[in-house]
């Protein structure tokens, strides 16, 4: 499989080398508007290729992206300290509608994988520019909460003492401060939160609960401050969707991308369960929420609907 990344910072150049980790790929082309930043990445990674997995890694152009089967794009301007990820909106939008139409001037009816935050904004706004050009929807996904969704996982998984990986919750909606923490639908291995937290005889209060929330919202604001940016989680969260498309795995994951209905908000672009192919999204699960939950996600779906009317209504 032939994958483009589009922008060799902090979050593209990590991806590519967790591509190359898990050998997700048989070809990586970077491509940025800094091309000897590419140039130094691709060269870099390459290095490590004999210890790994047999991949081609390169720089280029969009011109090389020709034949890929799908593209990353991590390009745009970076979040700040402090700043929130729907502040960024309008440095992005810009840089989104110029990437989307060079990538599928050169392209094929690829998936592309949005990683630009505000990430359900700017994947509302590729999947309109990429259906004018007769790329579906379905074929249009953001990163979304997949990092939120391991992070919340794996603090419930260490609450509990068990493998995050038999831990199954979501994060859903925004993939920022207003994402709702699906409590209600968690199980591990099968059973129920409250009876396996029960079994093991951990009391799992609200006060828990909220901590374990404070955490998972507040995770990308902390690695910032510290250091700046974030790309390890999500570089492995990039590499993991494309291990799906790339073996047609029909994966349930925690992405974003465009949806006619969620909770009454219409047409908007949010995180649910989703199941994903090699051909795009196929399906929504059904969330069991309880009533807290689905006002919350009500709640963050409107605030990407009116970040969306923002932007739409800037067009005008």
């Amino acid at each position: 499989m032939k994958i483009g990344i589009i922008g060799s910072g902090y979050v593209g150049a990590t991806t590519a080398y967790a591509i190359l980790l898990m050998g997700n790929a048989s070809e990586v082309v970077l491509v940025d508007v800094h091309p000897e930043r590419a140039e130094a990445e691709a060269a870099d990674i390459r290095h490590a290729v004999p210890y790994v997995h047999p991949m081609v890694i390169r720089a280029g152009t969009y011109a090389d992206l020709e034949g890929a089967n799908a593209v990353v794009i991590t390009a745009g301007a970076g979040q700040k300290p402090g700043e929130s990820r729907l502040e960024l909106l309008g440095r992005n939008v810009k840089i989104m509608e110029s990437v989307v139409d060079q990538v599928l001037t050169y392209t094929k009816n690829p998936m592309l994988v949005i990683a630009t935050n505000p990430v359900d904004v700017m994947t509302h706004v590729a999947a309109g520019i990429a259906e004018k050009k007769g790329l579906p929807s379905k074929r249009v996904i953001g990163s979304g909460t997949t990092l939120d969704t391991a992070r919340f996982r794996s603090l419930v998984g260490d609450c509990l003492g068990v493998d995050a990986q038999h831990v199954h919750g979501y994060v859903v909606g925004e993939h920022g401060d207003s994402e709702v923490l699906a409590w209600s639908s968690v199980d591990i291995g099968g059973v129920p939160l409250d009876k396996f937290a029960a079994m093991r005889q951990v009391d799992l209060t609200r006060e828990v609960k909220e901590s374990i929330e404070q955490d998972v919202r507040r995770a990308a604001y902390k690695i910032i401050e510290g250091k700046g940016a974030t790309y390890y989680g999500v570089g492995a969260a990039i590499s993991r969707i494309m291990d799906v498309i790339m073996h047609d795995h029909h994966a349930i994951l925690s992405i974003c991308t465009p949806t006619e209905d969620v909770v009454g908000v219409k047409n908007v672009t949010v995180s649910l369960p989703r199941i994903l192919q090699a051909d795009g999204v196929v399906g929504t699960l059904p969330l069991h929420l309880d009533e807290d939950e689905t006002k919350s996600l009500q709640h963050s779906a409107r605030i990407i609907r009116d970040r969306i009317d923002e932007y739409e209504a800037s067009l005008k």
